[in-house]
């Protein structure tokens, strides 16, 4: 089981809140903070930083599980809203499987970010 992932970022305050709008309909929020480093998470747990590190982090793929697809639209539709680039609307992913559920877009560095339902009722 992976406890934590950093994506180095070029610009932690733009990223920060980037993150903190499209990782809110999953619940996640930050839960710690410091001068070069903010970690998201739920329940004051963070599981996902973002560090100002040189080099930045590209072309890295992050996949989030969700319970509903109502969830993976809405990921979506903040993401595009914060000034993330679409890399996939949402919708099912048969080709990985037939309750596949997904939505990809890159973040202001260029990442993959996936959000991703398997519920098929979801």
């Amino acid at each position: 089981m992976i406890d934590h992932l950093v994506l180095n970022v070029r610009e932690l305050g733009e990223s920060r809140r980037f993150f903190e709008q499209v990782l809110s309909p999953l619940g996640y929020g930050v839960a710690m903070s410091f001068p070069d480093w903010v970690g998201f998470g739920t329940s004051g747990k963070a599981d996902f930083w973002l560090a100002r590190r040189d080099p930045a982090n590209t072309a890295v793929h992050v996949a989030f599980q969700c319970g509903k697809r109502k969830q993976v639209d809405e990921f979506h539709s903040a993401a595009m809203k914060a000034g993330g680039k679409d890399n996939g609307k949402p919708g099912i992913r048969r080709d990985y499987d037939p309750n596949y559920y997904a939505a990809y877009v890159l973040d202001l560095d260029g990442n993959n970010i996936e959000v991703v339902c398997h519920d098929p009722q979801g």
